[in-house]
């Protein structure tokens, strides 16, 4: 799969506009006369990595535990057909 790069970390190709806890937390912002305070500004950058990060991974594992039960309904679906005598097998 094409990899395509943004904030520095690879992404699969059809995923480029996803946010990646690095951005969130090396994004800078321009100076304002009545700015906000830079460290609290961090803290959220690192409250918002820290979940986002841990968002990613349930996703992957949801993704993982998806693949998981399709292989399986596959496979159940594969031993159930052959058990099955086909749709008007019998003798009436």
């Amino acid at each position: 799969m094409a990899q395509v790069y943004r904030g520095g970390q690879p992404y699969p190709a059809g995923h480029p506009d996803r946010l990646t806890p690095h951005e969130v937390r090396t994004r800078e912002f321009a100076a304002r006369r009545r700015g906000v305070d830079p460290d609290q500004v961090r803290e959220f950058q690192a409250r918002v990595a820290d979940e986002l990060a841990m968002l990613n991974e349930t996703v992957r594992l949801l993704s993982q535990e998806n693949d998981r039960i399709k292989r399986a309904l596959r496979d159940w679906q594969t031993l159930h057909a052959r058990e099955c005598r086909p749709p008007n097998s019998g003798h009436w």
